[in-house]
């Protein structure tokens, strides 16, 4: 599928900030707004915008500790990996869930409010027979990047 400048243009402003109402992006974009509302109309019916999302400063909720809880299944358990990655997803600690490959099968980024109910997620969740193994890497920072930029050449 491909896109042109005002395209991802839109794209890219909506990533910064998905509460652009259409008058003010159209105006960034120095296009009519009934071209603007068309064109957002368009990638949301082509299934590119999937949908609009609040971005949480997990600190300000009491969730000052996030980290990336890397998981290894067991072999017997493999077959039943994506209703386990379910069940993962359902925790109210889990922000996201990834199936990945490499030396983890799934990595749950989690939002906890300290290093001692990080230590308790991980406790709690190395219980269930399906884990092999469990590693945690606590995210010191945290950026939001645009997917989508568009370059100036």
């Amino acid at each position: 599928m491909e896109f042109d400048e005002i395209d991802q243009t839109i794209l890219e402003r909506l990533q910064k900030n998905a509460r652009l109402t259409n008058r003010q992006l159209a105006r960034e974009l120095g296009i009519a707004e009934s071209t603007c509302l068309a064109r957002v109309s368009s990638l949301e019916g082509k299934g590119v915008i999937s949908g609009f999302h609040a971005a949480v400063d997990f600190r300000k909720i009491g969730r000052g500790v996030q980290a990336h809880v890397s998981i290894k299944i067991r072999p017997q358990a493999l077959p039943k990996a994506s209703l386990f990655c379910d069940d993962i997803a359902d925790l109210p600690d889990v922000v996201a869930i990834y199936m990945v490959t490499g030396a983890a099968d799934l990595i749950a980024h989690v939002a906890v409010a300290s290093t001692d109910a990080l230590r308790d997620f991980v406790l709690n969740l190395a219980r269930r027979e399906e884990i092999a193994d469990i590693r945690t890497s606590i995210i010191y920072l945290s950026r939001r990047a645009s997917f989508l930029s568009v370059s100036d050449d």
